[in-house]
């Protein structure tokens, strides 16, 4: 043994697709002796093909397909360079000395290639709870990878492994053309209904040089196929506040996968079932029911079919249609009322629910709240239209309201006439008289004219167009209005135009002699300040008889009109005082 060559090599050389792969051969000859040729070889079908040979300084390529790619460094090792997966091989150096034979080893050439990503496809049909055979959950599929990786299951981050009639998993490896692997793997597995909202991956495990890696699929879940085991049954928009002319939605619902057909119907008298079916929708469980009255309540029930396995369940739901109805006023005393009467109105309604009552007038507005309304002292202006409006405050919106009509009566009454009113001699003018009654009345006058007559709601106005005499501005007209129950009548007085013209002059002469006054007394203060006119307590002056002075002119003013000046004369306290008291001796002080 110790004459012989020996020839040590690494088990194994991992290098990537494509790149170059260098494989060492080291040796020892006995004696330092140089070695003589080096040839090596690829095993094939456990025979050996010849690569190369090296003598000293040179080598000889034999025709292969490694020819070309072929190198040997100064350490004698062998790169090839561009490796392709047929290059995945087991690699011999033998090495030859003259006089001490020969030795070789081998080396295992690993080729790696990373595969794609892996694309994982989920069973688009569904799987069933009850199937009898394991269904097919996905199929898992990598490509182009050298070596072929293994591919693992998992269903939410757990792997899974084989077991009896529960998992079981197929593999598939296909060699392409190019030498690179498919492998198609599929996940059979038994399913639960818990199992509709689990998530299924596959993970790609592969080599590259010196390291193994992992590549994971996308989450899939799968359509899972089970029965209903409870049915609601929903009253929307809400069970409790549904009131008549709502739009109300019976809705059934069923925990099964697919879901089932539905069926609806109503309790009738003695237990009979009314069939609704036509008026639901059999694949969405809805059943709506439009403009519910009174009538509406009742049971229904609501019955869920499972084509599978033809099981069937039922729920049923109560429908109380809330309602007022019967809503009456009651008068008393019935209408029409005579003018200054009083009356009471009650309302009542029929209903399951406590109910509020509201009364308002003919403008909307809020007079008072109960059952009964009282209106006293009534007139033609009280507001003829009433309404009551009850309410149920549990159910918003649900109301009724009914109205009455209060008709009060009694004799006329003249609300306006146009007097005084000032007119001149044989002038054209218009007379009017405004009155409310009820029933309607009818105006007449003592004069005779043209007269037109409007009429609104209990008010009638009469427009008199007459001319001016002397016996009209003497007597003046009379308006007068009657109906069934009585009469009323008003003075229309007329005044000359002339009359009043004269008074108002006598008027603004009051005013001016009031002014005039008014400055004579400014302009004795004035001269009093001044010093021009003496005054104390002592200072008397007889104004009474002033003596008659041929330099002064006395202006006497008379007037026939005794009475209006005796009037000017009166005292505070409304007496007539003599002139001898009225002019008298003036205490003027400063």
């Amino acid at each position: 043994a110790a004459g012989k060559v020996e020839v040590s090599m690494p088990p194994v050389v991992e290098v990537a697709l494509g790149e170059t792969a260098r494989i060492e051969c080291n040796f020892s000859i006995p004696g330092n002796v140089s070695y003589s040729i080096i040839n090596w070889f690829y095993v094939e079908r456990h025979s050996k093909v010849k690569l190369c040979s090296v003598l000293p300084g040179e080598l000889l390529e034999d025709n292969t397909s490694y020819k070309g790619r072929l190198s040997v460094g100064r350490d004698n090792s062998l790169s090839i360079s561009r490796v392709t997966v047929q290059d995945a091989r087991p690699i011999v150096c033998q090495v030859e000395a003259d006089d001490h034979g020969a030795g070789e080893n081998r080396t295992e050439l690993h080729i790696y290639k990373a595969p794609e990503a892996p694309e994982i496809t989920a069973n688009k049909g569904g799987v069933s709870v009850k199937s009898r055979d394991l269904p097919q959950i996905a199929t898992c599929v990598s490509r182009n990878s050298f070596p072929p990786p293994n591919i693992t299951w998992y269903k939410n981050r757990e792997q899974l492994h084989t077991e009896e009639n529960k998992v079981k998993i197929s593999e598939t490896v296909t060699r392409e053309s190019s030498w690179l692997y498919t492998v198609s793997s599929s996940l059979f597995a038994s399913v639960t209904r818990e199992d509709r909202n689990s998530l299924f991956h596959c993970a790609v495990h592969y080599w590259l040089p010196g390291q193994q890696r992992v590549m994971e699929s996308q989450n899939v879940s799968v359509n899972v196929f089970y029965p209903a085991e409870h049915v609601t049954l929903l009253v929307l928009p809400s069970p409790t506040l549904v009131k008549e002319g709502d739009n109300v939605q019976l809705v059934c619902k069923a925990d099964g996968n697919p879901a089932p057909m539905f069926s609806f119907y109503k309790r009738e008298v003695e237990d009979n079932w009314q069939d609704l079916s036509s008026l639901a929708d059999a694949n969405s469980g809805v059943l709506n029911l439009h403009d519910v009255n009174k009538s509406s309540s009742g049971l229904y029930k609501c019955q869920a079919l499972d084509l599978d396995d033809m099981e069937q369940l039922e729920k049923d739901v109560e429908l109380v249609v809330n309602y007022i109805e019967g809503v009456s006023v009651k008068m008393e005393p019935p209408s029409p009322v005579l003018e200054g009467g009083s009356v009471r109105l009650s309302c009542s309604a029929n209903s399951p629910l406590a109910l509020d009552f509201h009364w308002r007038d003919a403008k909307g507005k809020i007079v008072a709240e109960g059952k009964q309304l009282l209106l006293s002292n009534l007139t033609f202006e009280t507001s003829s239209n009433f309404s009551c409006k009850v309410t149920a405050h549990k159910v918003p919106g649900l109301e009724k309201s009914k109205q009455v009509a209060v008709d009060v009566q009694g004799k006329p009454r003249i609300v306006s006439i146009s007097s005084p009113l000032y007119v001149r001699q044989d002038e054209v003018v218009n007379l009017t008289c405004k009155a409310i009654a009820f029933p309607r009345p009818s105006v007449q006058w003592n004069i005779n004219g043209t007269t037109h007559e409007y009429m609104e709601n209990l008010h009638i106005a009469s427009n008199l167009t007459v001319r001016v005499d002397h016996n009209l501005l003497q007597e003046g007209a009379m308006c007068r209005v009657n109906n069934t129950l009585g009469t009323s009548e008003k003075h229309i007085q007329l005044l000359d135009h002339k009359v009043s013209e004269s008074k108002g002059v006598i008027i603004v002469a009051i005013i001016v002699c009031i002014l005039v006054v008014a400055v004579l007394g400014s302009v004795i203060y004035f001269l009093h300040k001044k010093g021009k006119i003496p005054c104390g307590r002592a200072g008397k002056q007889d104004i009474t008889r002033p003596e008659a002075r041929k330099d002064k002119i006395v202006v006497e003013v008379k007037s026939d009109k005794l009475s209006e000046e005796a009037g000017l004369l009166q005292g505070a306290n409304g007496e007539k005082r003599p002139a001898a008291d009225q002019v008298g001796q003036t205490d003027v002080h400063c």
